[in-house]
């Protein structure tokens, strides 16, 4: 018998009120018809996004239609096949096929084949022969990739193997564990699982794990046949007490290999390894990371972390704290001041104290509870912990706006429709106070929303006075449509007015993107099209109207989705002023090697400037970390080869052990600028060694020692004339002090700069506001300083000297395709290439031409080129490498959270999410393969895998990398990529077939300015956090969080569906403090039944398969926390739930705490208002975690 069910996601449907042609899909197949309005469904002819899923006789999926989904109108089509044992081997990619309206298409296979030219439009799967069905490779489309698979083996470990046996001897002192770590010995033959991994390059990753799925050994293997190991070691309460990365235990093993039960010595400990202390509760309570000081963490009763403390902070006996209401949201923060003195001990002290605060909530209240840095405060001071000797930082306010004297007025209609009245806020986040870092001014900052609950205003108030509005009109998906910037550098000043139109096409894709500065004319920055595939093909970048655009740019791919130019270098023609290609299988230099694992083998470009072909040919280890870039110029008239040469050689830690580069010199020659040799002590760099003789890359050839404090931050760079680099307590540098003798030519004025100082003003959540330079120009005393505010976006220069200040100028805002100069009134638009680095900088020059303003060219690394078609460019722009900006006094780009210098290829400060990347050191730069990575922010070098047709996010991603790898992702692109997404996982985005991978695993089909909201925006879901090991408990989609905090977002708003009383458990006292977790089932004797079914205690295969992370069919099979899925429950607070049908007969409504969740070692992921799931933590067999779930039984409560 076939079904047909039809799914409307829509409000309401009348099928009078719309023109265009109904989707009809085919009436004698089984089917699942999806219609996601776009468009208010009341409008004449709506935007609509519809697929068509259809099934064969078994139920299984054969096509998916996009319907009418491409830019022309036609269908998108995805065949899905199996093999004669049901196996779905072949995931072909998507097609356009001319339209039937949703019926079903057939010739899709023929036709994909056409659309892309290959004989092979699919991933191939070879699976073995075998009830557990695993995959043995992976081939990826097209057929160059076809004798290039990604293989996987399944193994036991070996002798030969020599996997370490590393044993730790716990005591707990205080509640506390502490390990000792020792060497026993080697692991006997099949006590392990072995994995291995070789990529389409033959680059091999293995992996070991004992019984209970812990990971126990990470190996890759370098050029030089060198292990680079990271041991995972766990205590006897299987906690994870220490991780070994590789060049601690190559260090180790160099000076204890020949004995047994040796421990591990506390110096390679303190120097190159993570270390973990728990309380009695599994709390992660003290922590050391390599070359850091100890960290120490206090937590409340509701296991919400209250005070964390680092090296720097406990030399002044300071705690960074957190205050939360009843719902977990944090109320304040700020730094607190004990009497303890740093160490375990004054953390001991400080958890006995709080211990003592049953009810640690600090609620809202009506009149002003107290006043710290000149801020009054609607919440109480001393209620909670700390009640004492503490600073405000923060302060954040929930449901109703606090009546401040400074309250903007509340818009009554904006420039929008249905914004949301003030008494219409709960679970809203509507004001957060920020005090600066460095004094006591503060920054106000407002949001509005409409009745769906979406943002549509914020209103700033600076720390100056002035203020940054902004008004936002979303349409019926939430796609932005216009935006109005409204801005004040002081109250007192002119204001100035952005406005951001933005126009879509019957998909959401953004079509026109304008922008208008005052009452300047209205200037169409860009014009996009696409292919039908939903990739962007080209645009139209500039000018007022739309027949004559300052540049078109075309896009072009291969079959993998990857870009392979922007623009032809090849064929520069119609004035395009840039040509940039990426080649990866297909070098055209002979010498160059073909890369097939996604590593960009040869780019090449060329600017109007001179009309030259620049080239480079790119080399990585097998580590997959860059070696050596080689520059020719090929087809030139003069024959630039190597000029331009960068190179680069590591430890196994990933530590650059020694890099070199020419240059162009004045004789038209490669000249050896660089060799550089590093001195290293743990992971921190001592001393940098230039053996070259030449001072125009690294600066110096002294080879001075560089200093650290004590959370590893670089504290001097005198070969770069800089004294002492001070640190706030975010271990942001905010003070710079330089050697007045080292001075350097300015590359404008021509005069010697001697710089004295640079200053930075800083927001307490890391934002930066204020930049002040002083330095001393040529034989003049006189002293002269460029202050730089930065002010949402807008960038203001004030210049002084002892004598005499000027007042401020407006240099420029950014926009979406470079930057507005309000000095000359002018746009002036970016040339990027795939990794953001400006290449390009050019503008209108008024007569219906362009003008290029500047060209920038990089060494792999990040250096600038110098010696051709240099150019002054705006020296107030320093915006480049990566588009971040560059500190012309230091030489170092700030990202944000880190500074980084390009002439040595390192950060200056461990990576503070370093805990996510334990393999590699927490001072290289993207994974030491800054061809393919950038650091988005200073913190992670984060990428996007493919599997299965889909997009995720994976933070802490590395190419090749054998987690992802194993799991049978099979791509994966750096942020900004823009590649052929079929579906976008773990993201906020919710159609399909666009094309952009944007920053922090933020998807945006639509490219800048858009956004497609939501009505009810959720904080949590598994998508963008890992597991691993952070402050709270350690456990699935919560890792590094306190319970409450991960489900503060959904506790938040349950108010807004209402609640449902239950009873309480006669023998269980009413904790509204609590969360519980709710579920129906069967019950056996006051107890849930077990079993593997939806009414009783257990998990079924499918509640842990998805397209993801794979289907599971055997016990032996393996589940994962990061997947967030697992056993369904409804989460509810204290003695209510949150309304849902409970009325399934024959069942009982039972209940456990979330708290008794996590105590036995299982996750919880919040995915919905009204949804949860029990998950794994980590990595484990479907039977353990059954079995785990059911072992649970006796704490499940019976309430209805």
């Amino acid at each position: 018998m076939k079904k047909t069910l039809i799914l409307l996601c829509m409000l309401f449907l009348v099928s009078t009120l719309y023109a265009q042609i109904q989707t009809v899909p085919s009436s004698n197949e089984n089917y699942i018809y999806t219609k996601n309005y776009l468009d208010y469904p009341a409008s004449g002819d709506p935007k609509v996004s519809e697929t068509v899923q259809y099934f064969d006789k078994f139920g299984r999926p054969k096509q998916l239609i996009n319907v009418k989904a491409t830019p022309q109108g036609k269908d998108l089509v995805t065949p899905i096949s199996y093999d004669e044992f049901g196996r779905q081997v072949d995931s072909w990619l998507p097609s356009p096929m001319n339209t039937l309206n949703g019926a079903i298409q057939s010739g899709v296979n023929s036709n994909a084949t056409n659309y892309y030219g290959d004989n092979f439009p699919f991933t191939h799967k070879n699976i073995e022969a075998s009830p557990i069905e695993r995959v043995l490779s992976n081939v990826q489309p097209g057929l160059a990739w076809q004798n290039h698979p990604v293989n996987f083996k399944y193994q036991a470990n070996i002798l030969d193997d020599h996997v370490a046996r590393f044993v730790t001897t716990t005591t707990v002192t205080d509640n506390t564990t502490y390990s000792k770590v020792v060497w026993e010995n080697e692991y006997a033959v099949n006590q392990l699982y072995k994995s291995i991994v070789t990529d389409e390059d033959g680059n091999k990753a293995v992996q070991f794990t004992n019984g209970y799925g812990n990971i126990i050994l990470l190996r890759k293997i370098s050029q030089d046949d060198e292990n680079a190991d990271t041991y995972y070691v766990y205590n006897e309460f299987n906690q994870l007490a220490y991780i070994i990365p590789p060049k601690a235990v190559m260090d180790f093993f160099n000076a204890y290999g020949t004995g047994s039960n040796v421990e591990v010595p506390e110096f390679i400990l303190n120097d190159l390894c993570y270390q973990y202390h728990y309380d009695g509760v599994n709390r992660l309570v003290e922590k050391k990371l390599p070359g850091k000081g100890w960290q120490y963490m206090v937590y409340d009763k509701q296991n919400r972390l209250v005070l964390a403390q680092d090296a720097n902070l406990g030399a002044a006996k300071q705690w960074m704290f957190t205050k939360y209401d009843q719902f977990s949201r944090i109320v304040y923060k700020g730094i607190y001041t004990s009497s303890q003195a740093y160490g375990s001990q004054g953390r001991i002290f400080e958890q006995s104290t709080i211990n003592t605060f049953t009810n640690n909530n600090t609620l809202r209240q009506a009149s002003i509870g107290f006043n710290s840095a000149g801020m009054e405060v609607y919440y109480p001071g001393n209620t909670t912990y700390p009640t004492v000797n503490f600073k405000l930082l923060s302060v954040n306010y929930y449901d109703t706006y606090p009546p401040y004297s400074f309250n903007p007025a509340h818009p009554a209609n904006a420039v929008t429709d249905n914004i949301t009245d003030v008494n219409n806020t709960k679970g809203l986040g509507l004001l957060t106070l920020i005090k600066n870092i460095e004094n006591d001014n503060w920054t106000r900052n407002y949001s509005y929303y409409d009745v769906k609950g979406r943002e549509i205003g914020t209103y700033s108030i600076n720390h100056l006075g002035g203020y940054t509005s902004t008004e936002s009109v979303l349409d019926f998906s939430g796609a932005v449509k216009q935006t109005i910037v409204k801005h004040k550098r002081l109250n007192t000043d002119t204001e100035r007015i952005i406005k951001e139109t933005f126009e879509y096409d019957s998909q959401n894709r953004l079509l026109v993107h304008k922008h208008k500065v005052d009452n300047n004319t209205e200037e169409i920055l860009t014009q996009n099209t696409y292919n039908e595939i939903s990739q962007l093909s080209g645009k139209k970048v500039g000018g007022a109207g739309f027949s004559n655009p300052l540049q078109t740019i075309d896009y072009q791919y291969n079959i993998r989705g990857w870009m392979t130019k922007i623009n032809d270098p090849d064929n520069l023609v119609n004035g395009k002023l840039f040509g940039y290609s990426i080649k990866y299988q297909n070098p055209e230099n002979t010498e160059a090697y073909a890369i097939f694992n996604g590593n960009i083998s040869e780019i090449d470009w060329k600017t109007q400037s001179d009309n030259v072909l620049r080239r480079y040919d790119f080399s990585y280890d097998t580590l997959n970390r860059f070696a050596f870039g080689r520059f020719t110029t090929p087809g030139a008239t003069v024959i630039e080869n190597n000029f331009y040469n960068e190179w680069a050689d590591y430890d196994i830690g990933g530590n650059i052990r020694s890099l070199g580069r020419y240059q162009k010199s004045y004789n038209n020659q490669p000249l050896l600028i660089d060799n550089l040799t590093y001195t290293y002590t743990g992971n921190r760099l001592i001393s940098v060694k230039d053996n070259s003789g030449n001072y125009s890359g690294y600066p110096d050839s002294s080879g001075n020692t560089i200093g650290y404090d004590l959370n590893g931050n670089m504290t001097d760079q005198k070969d770069r004339g800089i004294v002492d680099i001070n640190y706030n307590h975010l271990d942001l540098a905010d003070k710079f002090t330089f050697d007045q003798t080292y001075v350097v030519k300015d590359l404008f004025l021509g005069d010697l700069i001697k710089n004295v100082t640079t200053q930075y003003l800083y927001r307490s959540d890391g934002v930066k506001l204020n930049k002040k330079y002083i330095y001393g120009v040529g034989k003049n005393t006189t002293e002269s300083s460029t202050v730089t505010d930065y002010l949402d976006g807008f960038q203001y220069e004030v210049q002084g000297n002892t004598t005499q200040i000027f007042p401020p100028v407006l240099k420029f805002i950014p926009t979406a395709e470079g930057y507005y100069n309000f000095e000359n009134n002018k746009y002036v638009y970016n040339y990027s290439d795939h990794l953001g680095n400006v290449r390009l900088s050019y503008t209108s020059n008024g007569t219906g031409g362009v003008e290029v303003i500047e060209e920038n060219n990089y060494y792999p690394f990040g250096l600038k080129h110098r010696g051709y078609n240099d150019g002054v460019g705006n020296p107030s722009y320093q915006y480049k490498y990566n588009g971040k900006e560059l500190q012309e006094e230091s030489g170092m780009y700030d990202y944000g959270a880190r500074m980084y210098m390009p002439e040595i290829g390192r950060w200056g400060v461990l990576d503070p999410l370093a805990e996510k990347m334990t393999r590699l050191n927490p001072y290289n730069y993207a994974f030491d393969n800054p061809v393919n990575f950038i650091d988005p922010d200073g913190r992670e070098g984060a990428g996007w895998g493919y599997r299965n047709g889909a997009w995720v996010f994976l933070p802490g991603m590395q190419q090749g990398d054998e987690e992802y790898t194993k799991r049978g992702f099979t791509d994966f692109r750096p942020d900004g990529s823009v590649v052929d997404n079929v579906v976008i996982t773990n993201s906020s985005e919710q159609n399909t077939g666009h094309t952009y991978l944007g920053f922090n695993g933020e998807a945006k089909y639509v490219t800048q300015g858009s956004s497609l909201g939501t009505a009810i925006p959720l904080t949590v879901g598994w998508g963008n956090t890992g597991v691993g090991t952070g402050t709270g408990t350690i456990a699935g989609t919560g890792a590094g969080l306190s319970l409450l905090t991960i489900l503060a977002s959904a506790v938040a708003i349950w108010t807004l569906h209402g609640d449902a009383a239950v009873d309480t458990p006669a023998d269980e006292p009413e904790d509204l403090n609590n969360l519980y977790l709710y579920r129906n089932m069967r019950s056996v004797g006051g107890l849930p039944e077990l079993g593997n079914s939806l009414n009783t205690l257990g998990i079924r295969n499918k509640d842990m398969s998805n397209n993801i992370f794979g289907e599971i069919k055997a016990d032996t099979d393996y589940v994962y926390g990061s997947s967030g899925m697992g056993m369904s429950v409804t989460p509810g607070y204290g003695n209510v739930v949150p309304v849902v049908e409970f009325a399934t007969p024959k069942t009982t409504l039972f209940r456990i705490k979330a708290t008794d969740v996590y105590r036995s070692g299982l996750g919880i992921n919040v995915d919905k208002i009204n949804h949860a799931n029990i998950t794994p933590v980590g990595r484990i067999m479907l039977q353990q975690f059954r079995t785990q779930i059911q072992a649970t039984a006796p704490l499940w409560k019976p309430v209805r």
